[in-house]
């Protein structure tokens, strides 16, 4: 599941901020392969097309990307929060708006909706009408009209000697002219998106729709079948994919939300479905929003994901699932209200993991420390590149060696302390209000006002909560805490608040004193006791409030940490800008291709099996037989459908099946993805789905980073699955009537 990447840790870790050993040492290549690369689609005509054709692309490059015509850029949509935030791939399938994508990019809309009497995670759903389409809050797409290279404009009056913080200001201004002129007079929304870390700039202009629908998916034993356990692995046999509908006014024009005169959309482009099959060596391409690479990163970069923001993460994230685990399996109604930010949260452990496993195992920092000095030799031998770019690894070395024990401790108090009770986040809202309590005549209207809407907050707080597993978490999230920080490094909490105001004989009896606290007497932590503060807001209360009182302490240390973090930060931005400036330079006949940034992409590859270690081969293909072959009625991760079992044992397989009499399940291909390209469309030579992206491998979790073509795979649900799914399991006939399928 490839949903999450750094960036969106926005600590999903912020609520919305991996391998298996390798035995062999693996060359890695740092020049782009034929399969390696994200690519901007407009500028596929002059970069890729060649390439594509040989392996089998049999569209134009005009059909592929057209800002005249109707072509399939027009088809891909990115999926986001209602602010905005991208954070998964959907395509058209149909003339009036279908939308395929993954489960788990549905998940939360589906968690959301869903009840213990109706609970679509665990049953699944299927619309039999427009009628039975489900509205989902909170959820928008977009798609891109246009692409332009504003690269001249943007940079225009930039030279050597313009200042970093000049050249901010200055870049700042030209973006917001250039989106303000984009979309004067009409409905559109416009992004300038920067590239090579400054190095080039591109317009991005944006349709928007704001009504969605949930339309159809299968029950979480299926589209989520395997779970944790089979999370970036292969073989696979999920059948990732779940079903929405986009929605438009009358008169053709998007949306901000929901409205019952709304209609079906009518898209410029939708994508056939082929049930034809694939075989190895098959071109296949992918266009969809890949969320952040790094891929221009230097050494130092890797050493400190290697050996402190990985780990960091991993271990305070393991914690929390570890205890949120046990309370989900023993109650349906906690596992309902957990189970979305449990999905993401271990899919960031395990990705994270793996990360920083595959640096451990392989050679990847060893090759880019080759490149390195490659580099270094190339710029000490000109005097002119030796005054620009001589001392740009070296700072680089410097800046990462303080970066690394800054983001531990940010990490620590973002992700750990102010993350460890579910409501700590919380108390935030209500440090304005205290403030404003000091003077209540004087402050009366905003008092009031300010207690209007935490009112609303407080219903939203409360309306799935658990206190007896938040009291679980909370407490072994600081006694983590303090068991592997250093006394002499931990947030002033401990000592000046806890351990000062709850005194006990042992640092964890003390934190069990005030966790006691705060479950029996907080305000945050019950709805009555919030209900009537509420009422009679009181500068005394929250003063005293245990909470209230630990999250004013942690802020205490909050500024330090930042000042830290941020400095070597900056230190970082401006030496990358110039390491790829650098090396553009350098390797003047490579073809770069710029990092991921949660703007539209494609890349093109082949169908491919792989061998992931010494007499291991892993086929490029499987079948539904392999469900059957992993149930395991005792694990929550395996358990297999009644109905979907008889249908296989029966192979009772309808016109979805291949060749071989076999219904084929996930398939592999070689191309260049990453979170953010979830529920991507998988398409062949003719421009026709042959399925979905959601996963990357086990073998190769560092493709952020580094590309490897012999060991980086993509895992695609296969469409002869999701439509026996659809059609031959459950009967879905509102959707099937609407789909080309092409055999």
């Amino acid at each position: 599941m490839i949903i999450i990447n750094e960036i969106q840790i926005k600590f999903k870790f912020m609520k919305r901020l991996i391998l298996l050993f390798v035995s062999a040492i693996f060359c890695l290549g740092l020049f782009a392969s034929p399969d390696e690369g994200m690519w901007i689609p407009s500028k596929i005509a002059q970069l890729n097309y060649a390439d594509m054709q040989k392996l089998g692309c049999k569209l134009t490059a005009e059909e592929i990307y057209s800002i005249n015509n109707s072509s399939l850029k027009d088809a891909i949509f990115q999926l986001q929060t209602e602010e905005g935030m991208g954070f998964c791939t959907g395509e058209i399938v149909s003339k009036q708006g279908l939308l395929f994508t993954n489960h788990h990019c549905g998940y939360e809309a589906i968690t959301k909706l869903s009840t213990t009497e109706h609970n679509y995670l665990k049953d699944g759903f299927w619309a039999k009408s427009l009628e039975e389409e489900i509205s989902v809050p909170g959820v928008r797409v977009t798609r891109v009209v246009r692409i332009d290279d504003v690269t001249s404009r943007v940079l225009k009056d930039i030279t050597s000697e313009t200042s970093e913080a000049d050249r901010e200001k200055m870049v700042a201004k030209a973006i917001k002219e250039i989106e303000a002129e984009a979309i004067e007079g009409t409905h559109y929304e416009a992004s300038v998106s920067e590239m090579y870390q400054g190095g080039e700039y591109y317009l991005f202009v944006y349709e928007a729709f704001g009504d969605v629908r949930f339309v159809g998916a299968p029950p979480s034993a299926i589209g989520k079948f395997g779970g944790d356990t089979d999370n970036w692995m292969w073989p696979r046999h999920t059948g990732d994919f779940s079903i929405f509908r986009v929605y438009m006014a009358p008169d053709g024009k998007p949306t901000n939300g929901y409205s019952a005169e709304n209609v079906p959309y009518v898209p410029l482009h939708s994508l056939p479905i082929s049930i034809k099959g694939v075989k190895e060596g098959d071109f296949t391409m992918i266009m969809g929003y890949p969320g952040q690479t790094e891929r221009f990163i230097s050494s130092y970069g890797m050493i400190y994901k290697r050996d402190y923001f990985n780990p960091t993460v991993v271990n305070l994230l393991n914690v929390q699932l570890q205890t949120l685990k046990e309370d989900m399996e023993a109650s349906d109604e906690v596992k309902l209200a957990y189970a979305d930010s449990y999905a993401s949260n271990a899919n960031g452990w395990k990705l994270f993991d793996g990360e920083a496993l595959t640096l451990k195992t392989t050679d990847a920092i060893a090759q880019k420390e080759k490149l390195e000095a490659d580099f270094q030799k190339w710029v000490d031998s000109d005097a002119k590149r030796k005054e620009k770019y001589g001392n740009v690894l070296s700072s680089l070395k410097s800046s990462y060696e303080a970066f690394g024990p800054a983001t531990e401790d940010i990490i620590y108090i973002s992700l750990g302390l102010l993350q460890a009770g579910e409501h700590v986040m919380n108390v935030q809202s209500y440090m304005g209000l205290n403030t404003l309590l000091e003077d209540t005549k004087g402050n009366a209207d905003a008092i009031n006002m300010t207690v209007e809407n935490l009112k609303g907050e407080a219903d939203e707080m409360f309306k799935q909560y658990f206190p007896a597993t938040d009291k679980k978490v909370f407490s072994n999230v600081l006694k983590y805490y303090i068991d592997n920080v250093p006394a002499e490094k931990r947030s002033a909490v401990f000592n000046d608040y806890i351990f000062k105001t709850f005194k006990a004989k042992s640092e964890h009896e003390a934190i069990d004193k005030f966790i006691d606290a705060v479950f029996t007497k907080s305000i945050f932590t019950d709805k009555t006791r919030m209900d009537a503060f509420l009422v009679k807001p009181s500068k005394k209360t929250l003063e005293k409030d245990p909470l209230f009182g630990y999250v004013q302490s942690v802020f205490g240390d909050i500024f330090t940490v930042q000042m830290a973090y941020v400095g070597a930060m900056e230190g970082i931005g401006v030496n990358e800008r110039l390491f790829i400036e650098g090396l553009r330079e350098f390797q003047k006949d490579r073809t770069f291709y710029p990092d991921a940034n949660s703007t539209l992409r494609l890349t093109y590859g082949t169908v491919q099996s792989y061998n992931p270690r010494d007499a291991v081969h892993y086929k490029y293909l499987t079948y539904a037989e392999g469900i059957i072959e992993k149930e395991d009625p005792t694990n929550s991760e395996f358990i297999v459908p009644a109905e979907l079992k008889k249908k296989v044992l029966n192979k009772e397989f309808g016109q979805y099946a291949d060749e071989t009499g076999k219904l084929p399940v996930c398939f592999l291909s070689d191309n260049d993805i990453t979170g953010g390209n979830s529920g991507s469309p998988i398409i062949n030579g003719d421009g026709h789905l042959i399925g979905l992206a959601f996963d990357g491998n086990w073998e190769w979790l560092a493709s952020n980073l580094i590309f490897s073509p012999e060991l980086q795979r993509t895992i695609n649900v296969d469409a002869r699955y999701v439509l026996w799914v659809v059609d031959e399991l459950y009967d879905a006939q509102h959707i099937m009537k609407e789909l080309d399928v092409r055999k």
